[in-house]
């Protein structure tokens, strides 16, 4: 059997859901998503933490001959069958879009018009003048034990423990599963923790014959709240791609033993990336774990599940966080509905986490802490068009034309700070596609007198 990278790597200790707010109004217009299929080879991972209660949800990335698929993975005790179930993999698909980072885009509107308001509105303010001021505010011989042996869905699955590293590593080898040569140090570590290892391939009489394999879930209890990946590096043929997606009551989760970092996010970006949103994204990416020296443990999404603003896709439903092991929410309903009332409040806080690691950026294990921080978070990056129109028809329409090319200035600068792109050749490009004076429509439009310092205190 072929161990499969972080698949095989994964531990089960704990994590958790949380809470949702009413939704608000959002102006622009969702356009595209990153989901994980930008990534190869990316596992994935949903946890359900509430307490030291946990439900983990494993998605492995395998594809071929199902014969060849094995997942070894450390666990913190010895779960009962009923304590293991296969998931629909359209869950994970699901919550993936859901928080997938999102390009969004607005229309500029009509500068004359919006002068006009200001003005209405000036004028409405002198004749009524304010009385009140508001505020508003996210896994005999060998010291192998069989300690149980299970038949779920169409995997064959064992929880084995051992006196040894290399006694299990050898069992393992000779019973069809291929441990990569140079596992007995990180085997050993989580033998010396009295870890079991859950250890689960396809039973080829019970599966229906495809080439995809169904996610595997395992609930437990355990008061840390971590996940072993030291596993997945041993037979790693370079970096790996994680994404966690974590569910709890309190708020977002961070990890404990590394630095977790909102990606850049409500930049403004040239149009043309509406074409080429996962280019840029995947270029984004890479440079912002370089600019971390590849350490750090990105946030790429922190929400409500009530909710979406914009919506990459509809949030889950009460049953399908249930299915992933949302435990706390309502137990006396079984639907998503109660007649009369609609649909039913979902405690439920979700946080999507990227890493891009290997054995020498990340040596340690991942361990999580649950906050009680439930400010929202997206990676959101948006698209401005710009108003054509006449720009001599008003003053406002005259000044607006003259920041769009400082607008677009700063479009540019801020693509190649994401990136790590050429700013020239960002430009070069930008003004093959019409990004110059020329999309104003060849008005002509003077630009106003560079004021000296002194005329702009007291406002000559």
């Amino acid at each position: 059997m072929r161990l499969k990278s972080l698949a095989a790597a994964l531990a089960l200790p704990a994590l958790g859901l949380a809470f949702a707010a009413p939704a608000s109004a959002f102006c622009g217009f969702y356009v595209a998503k990153a989901d994980t299929d930008l990534f190869n080879d990316a596992s994935k991972v949903v946890l359900a933490r509430d307490g030291g209660r946990t439900v983990i949800t494993m998605a492995s990335d395998f594809r071929g001959d199902v014969s060849e698929f094995a997942m070894v993975v450390p666990v913190v005790d010895i779960p009962t069958e009923e304590q293991i179930h296969v998931a629909n993999p359209a869950l994970i698909d699901h919550i993936d879009a859901y928080t997938a980072p999102r390009l969004v885009e607005y229309y500029d509107e009509n500068p004359c018009e919006i002068a006009r308001r200001q003005k209405m509105m000036e004028d409405m303010a002198m004749m009524h003048a304010p009385t009140a001021a508001g505020m508003m505010e996210e896994a005999e011989e060998l010291g192998v034990t069989i300690e149980a042996e299970y038949e779920v869905g169409e995997y064959d699955i064992l929880i084995l423990s051992a006196e040894e590293s290399d006694g299990l590593i050898t069992w393992l080898n000779n019973n069809g599963y291929k441990i990569p040569d140079g596992a007995e140090e990180t085997v050993g570590a989580y033998l010396k923790r009295d870890m079991k290892f859950f250890v689960a391939k396809v039973n080829l009489e019970r599966h229906d014959g495809s080439s995809m394999l169904r996610p595997l879930q395992v609930a437990y209890e355990d008061e840390d709240f971590m996940l072993p990946i030291r596993l997945g590096t041993v037979n790693a043929e370079g970096k790996q791609e994680l994404f966690v997606f974590a569910l709890t009551r309190e708020g977002r989760v961070e990890t404990k033993n590394y630095r977790t970092v909102k990606l850049p996010s409500d930049m403004d970006v040239p149009i043309y990336i509406k074409d080429e949103f996962a280019d840029f994204y995947k270029d984004m990416f890479a440079h912002q774990v370089e600019k971390q020296n590849g350490k750090a443990v990105f946030m790429e999404y922190a929400w409500d599940m009530s909710w979406c603003d914009p919506c990459a896709a509809e949030p889950l439903s009460r049953s399908e966080l249930r299915e992933l092991g949302v435990m706390w929410l309502d137990e006396d309903t079984d639907d998503d509905m109660r007649p009369g009332f609609g649909p039913q409040p979902v405690d439920a806080f979700v946080t999507r986490l990227h890493v891009r690691y290997d054995a020498e950026t990340f040596p340690e294990d991942l361990e999580f802490q649950v906050t009680g921080d439930r400010s929202n978070y997206q990676g959101r990056y948006v698209l401005r068009h710009p108003w054509r129109g006449d720009y001599g028809e008003c003053e406002a329409a005259g000044d607006y034309a003259v920041s769009l090319v400082e607008r677009w200035d700063d479009e540019a600068n801020e693509l190649a700070k994401l990136t790590g792109r050429d700013f020239d050749a960002i430009k070069t490009k930008m003004a093959s596609l019409g990004y110059s004076d020329a999309i104003l429509n060849n008005v002509s439009v003077e630009p106003k007198e560079k004021k000296n310092w002194w005329q702009k205190l007291w406002g000559n």
